[in-house]
C-alpha cells in the first residue's frame, strides 16, 4: 500500500469552479463569475490517496448521469473492502482489546441520513448505514443492535480481524502505550462528496477509527455534522484526522454554514481548521499532536481543502480527469 505521506506534489490547482495556489502558507483563490451559469458537474472529491480508486467506482456512477448518493455508496466501498487498507472497514485494525469495530455515515440531497457505530463483523458499513436511512425510523444504530440489524437485511457476518492487524494489536499489547501520531494510518477516514449532473449533492463517510482505541470509542465519522454534512442547497464537506477534535466543533456543518455565509470552499475550511487550531491552544494542547483535514464542495462544483498541518491529500474527479492533490495547511513548522 503507497504510505499516504508520500503523496504526490501538486504545485497548483485549478478547475472550473476555483483555483488555489500555495503561496506564503497563505491561499489565493481565482473564483468563476457566480452569474457565469457554469458549474463544475459532475464531481466527486474524496479523502487521502486511496481516495483516486474510490473516485474512480464513484464516476462510474456520475458519468452515467447517477445519483450522488449512489456515487459515494459505491466509491467507499472499495477502500472498505481492501483488506490492505488498514483504517477503513476490512483489514482495519483493532481496537485494546482486539476487535474492530467500523463507524460510517450516509446523507443525501434530501437531508435523509443513516449511520452506524461500534459495528462489528460487517465488512460494508456504509450500505448498513444506507439500510438505516432507507429501511428504519432512526437515523443511528450502535453496536450489537446495529450488527443484529445488518444480519436481518442479508449482510454476511465475517471476521474483520486480519492476520497483520492480529499480529501489530498483539505487539502494541507489550506497552499498550496509547499516543496517536499525527499522519499516522491508525486514524485515517474515507470521506467522500459528491455533485452529480443533476445538480444533487451527498456524502459518505467510513472507518475503523483510531488504532487501539478503548472498546466503545466513538469518532466524527459516523456523526452527521461532525464527519460529514450535506445541505443541497449549499455545500458539503467531509474530515479526517483525530475524531474528538472535530466532534469539539460540529466541524463539517460549520464548514457548510461558513459556505452559507458566502465563503468559498476553501476559506470555509480555513475558518473550520482555525477553530481547532484556537480550541487546542486554549486547552493547552500541543498542535503537533493533532491532524485534521477538511475537504468542501459547493453547488457551482467549486472546491477547496485544508488541514491543521502538512500530510494530507484528498483527490477530484470530474471531467478533466482523476488526481491527487496536496493540501494546504496551517502548521508551517
Amino acid at each position: 500500500m503507497t504510505n499516504r505521506r508520500n503523496f504526490l506534489k501538486t504545485t497548483a490547482l485549478a478547475t472550473a469552479g476555483v483555483a488555489f495556489q500555495a503561496f506564503n502558507g497563505k491561499s489565493e483563490e481565482t473564483e468563476i463569475d457566480i452569474n457565469s451559469g457554469k458549474t463544475n458537474k459532475p464531481i466527486v472529491l474524496s479523502t487521502w490517496n486511496f481516495g483516486l480508486q474510490a473516485n474512480e467506482a464513484a464516476w462510474e456512477v456520475l458519468k452515467n448521469k447517477g445519483r450522488a448518493l449512489d456515487a459515494v455508496e459505491a466509491g467507499v466501498k472499495i477502500p472498505e473492502g481492501d483488506p490492505n487498507e488498514r483504517s477503513v472497514g476490512y483489514g482495519g485494525r483493532p481496537d485494546r482489546e482486539g476487535k474492530v469495530t467500523l463507524d460510517a455515515c450516509i446523507m443525501d440531497e434530501f437531508s435523509n441520513i443513516g449511520s452506524v457505530a461500534c459495528l462489528e463483523h460487517i465488512k460494508h458499513p456504509i450500505s448498513v448505514a444506507r439500510m438505516v436511512m432507507e429501511k428504519t425510523p432512526h437515523v443511528m444504530l450502535v453496536g450489537e443492535g446495529a450488527l443484529q440489524f445488518a444480519l436481518s437485511q442479508g449482510f454476511k457476518r465475517e471476521n474483520l480481524l486480519l492476520e497483520a492487524s492480529e499480529k501489530e494489536w498483539k505487539e502494541w499489547l507489550k506497552t499498550s502505550e496509547y499516543v496517536p501520531k499525527a499522519n499516522i494510518e491508525n486514524h485515517d477516514t474515507i470521506g467522500m462528496i459528491a455533485l452529480d449532473v443533476q445538480g444533487n449533492l451527498s456524502g459518505a463517510c467510513t472507518t475503523s477509527g483510531m488504532a487501539f482505541k478503548m472498546h466503545g470509542r466513538v469518532g466524527d465519522s459516523p456523526i452527521i455534522g461532525a464527519g460529514l454534512y450535506v445541505d443541497n442547497e449549499i455545500g458539503a464537506a467531509t474530515a479526517t484526522g483525530h475524531g474528538e477534535e472535530v466532534i469539539r466543533i460540529t466541524g463539517c456543518h460549520l464548514v457548510v454554514e461558513l459556505m452559507r455565509q458566502g465563503k468559498s470552499p476553501q476559506k470555509a475550511c480555513e475558518e473550520a481548521v482555525m477553530r481547532i487550531v484556537k480550541l487546542t491552544q486554549n486547552r493547552g494542547k500541543n498542535l503537533k499532536d493533532i491532524q485534521v483535514g477538511f475537504i468542501a464542495l459547493n453547488k457551482k462544483g467549486e472546491y477547496g481543502s485544508y488541514c491543521v498541518q502538512g500530510g494530507f491529500n484528498y483527490a477530484v474527479h470530474d471531467a478533466a480527469g482523476n488526481k491527487l492533490i496536496d493540501a494546504n495547511y496551517y502548521l508551517k513548522t
